[in-house]
């Protein structure tokens, strides 16, 4: 007992002193006072994780398509937002892409930056709305490891990084992730208008590759500076490198499963839902199967 004590006092000060050295300029906006928002959105997410499935085992599943259309091109939008601001207010203010220091000065275009990347953040608590559309579709098998992982590691991790390195390389990655956003999520409201618009969507495989090339490039730039001695936060770095491992590790694993191992569905099969399934968070209203050869509608699904 005296040593969990000691510990959470030591955990309690490492925290304090931390708060000395985040951005003060950050501290007052939306969610960025105290973790405990995010913390707590987080924990609701898993708890909707377990007690969703739970909920919807007996009752129809909801089909959602207006709502999956608005919602997708919405996402569209607002990583579209997030990619121009980051990719302008980097020029305007002179950034180096190989190596860039966190300024901390309230000059418009840094502090352009840092909002954009606080938009970014936000982004991926809205994208927990994925996982929510998966288990009122009940598509539970869907919500694998990697999309939980994925879903629930981001806004945490993003919420530490805005409160201490709002800007400088922390753009990079940001920039890359949110350009790829805007591809997905066009792909998933397409897809959410139904088999008619489906059967052109012939890229779908592309999106989980672009996905691990950009967690190459992220290892490689993040390396880079490390190598060079850039003066950006090097546990930053070092995270950022040992994050995007885990996700090479996983995704390769999806994509071996899905396009490699069951060569069927790199033909015809579900798109890609988020990278990390092999359906959207939108199609039709109905799935067809094969069983004993034959072609079986499944399950008519319950509209808005």
């Amino acid at each position: 007992m005296e040593v969990a004590t000691h510990f959470m006092n030591d955990t309690v000060e490492f925290y304090r002193w931390s708060l000395t050295i985040a951005d003060k300029r950050v501290e007052k906006w939306p969610m960025m006072s105290s973790p405990l928002p995010t913390l707590a959105i987080s924990c609701l997410y898993l708890l909707f994780l377990w007690a969703g499935p739970r909920y919807m085992q007996d009752r129809e599943p909801f089909q959602l398509r207006k709502t999956l259309i608005v919602y997708n091109f919405s996402m569209v939008v607002l990583n579209f937002y997030i990619a121009k601001e980051l990719l302008i207010g980097s020029r305007s203010a002179g950034y180096n892409y190989l190596c860039q220091p966190v300024s901390y000065s309230n000059d418009v275009n840094e502090v352009r930056i840092a909002s954009a990347l606080w938009w970014y953040y936000i982004s991926k608590g809205v994208e927990f709305l994925d996982t929510v559309f998966f288990i009122l579709r009940k598509k539970f098998n869907q919500v694998s490891f990697l999309h939980v992982y994925h879903h629930c590691t981001m806004f945490i991790l993003w919420w530490i990084g805005i409160k201490w390195v709002p800007g400088g390389q922390s753009f990079f990655g940001a920039t890359i992730n949110a350009s790829i956003h805007v591809l997905m999520y066009l792909y998933y409201a397409l897809a959410a208008f139904g088999p008619k618009i489906q059967k052109y969507l012939w890229w779908k495989k592309y999106l989980t590759i672009i996905q691990m090339i950009q967690f190459h490039v992220t290892i490689g730039h993040a390396g880079h500076s490390l190598y060079k001695g850039c003066p950006f936060p090097a546990w930053m770095q070092w995270a950022l490198i040992g994050y995007a491992v885990t996700f090479i590790i996983l995704f390769a694993n999806f994509y071996y499963h899905a396009y490699r191992r069951q060569p069927r569905s790199a033909k015809g099969g579900k798109p890609v839902a988020n990278g990390i399934s092999t359906a959207t968070n939108g199609h039709g209203k109905m799935e067809e199967v094969e069983e004993n050869g034959k072609r079986q509608k499944k399950g008519r699904a319950k509209r808005e």
